[in-house]
């Protein structure tokens, strides 16, 4: 985000000293009296102004309760705020969905979470359990964007799915839900497909940065869900390709990249986030 140009005020919601995809991690997870204590301090210097919240992975009801408060706050303050929220609860393996945060998390970001975001990039498993209804088709899908759209957010990406991708087994899909209501009351839906290549690797992180610049990129093509989302797929895709390529190097012939070795090249792609080369395209549906 602040390559792309924005003024970013940082607030952990836990204090690890990595992410969660290696074997071991340590540090502090942040509860909501904490989170009010530096909101406060922001406020007490008047510069709790902002354009856009944007939350992720966070493991404690309180704090996620809190946010709610903060976000509806500053609302208040500015009717225009944007509020971008990944729902980080868990992923799908090998066609398996577990949860990977406490399973008290989802009916605060169901019932409350939700209803407040005006972005909302869930992944299929993520969006199934928010909506309590299985995807095994792209209707389903859209069905349950719609679900989704009744819930508060004018716009949701469902940012992978393990659907079958019209171009083929190595491909996967993301899709996205555009929904505006015009000043005479009607509505207008856009949707749309993005197939983007598989690579085979387990990364960590993928979802924070896919949220941070849809952020950005809705920003600057407020009305252009396809371009949006193409830039920020696009750039996935070479800071993905990036990755992989380093990390095949750094462990060697035959040998299977770890943790350490896939961290996302993100210094190293900084051109590609400011301005991605588009190579991915979306298919309005």
């Amino acid at each position: 985000l602040q390559v792309l140009g924005f003024e970013v005020d940082t607030v952990n919601s836990v204090q690890f000293s990595n992410h969660t995809g290696y074997a071991h991690w340590k540090g502090q997870v942040l509860n909501s009296d904490e989170l009010h204590e530096l909101y406060e301090g922001l406020k007490l210097n008047k510069v709790n102004r902002y354009d856009y919240v944007l939350t992720g992975y966070t493991r404690d009801t309180s704090f996620l309760a809190m946010v709610v408060d903060i976000v509806q706050e500053l609302k208040q303050q500015n009717s225009n705020l944007v509020y971008v929220c990944d729902p980080v609860m868990g992923d799908k393996w090998n066609g398996e969905g577990s949860m990977y945060v406490p399973k008290d998390l989802l009916p605060v970001y169901r019932d409350k979470v939700v209803p407040v975001a005006d972005i909302i990039t869930p992944n299929q498993f993520e969006a199934e359990l928010l909506t309590g209804r299985k995807i095994y088709t792209e209707k389903d899908a859209l069905e349950v964007m719609d679900m989704l759209h009744a819930m508060g957010p004018e716009t949701v990406v469902i940012t992978s799915s393990d659907l079958q991708a019209p171009l083929g087994n190595d491909y996967l899909i993301a899709l996205g839900s555009h929904r505006k209501t015009k000043a005479d009351g009607t509505r207008i839906t856009q949707r749309i497909r993005v197939e983007s290549p598989k690579v085979d690797a387990v990364f960590v992180g993928t979802g924070d940065l896919f949220a941070a610049m849809l952020l950005a990129w809705t920003h600057k093509h407020p009305n252009n869900l396809k371009v949006a989302c193409e830039k920020t797929v696009s750039a996935m895709q070479h800071v993905l390709q990036r990755t992989i390529k380093s990390a095949k190097a750094q462990a060697g012939e035959g040998n299977k990249p770890n943790s350490a070795q896939l961290e996302l090249r993100m210094v190293q792609s900084k051109k590609d986030i400011e301005n991605p080369e588009i190579i991915v395209k979306a298919t309005v549906l």
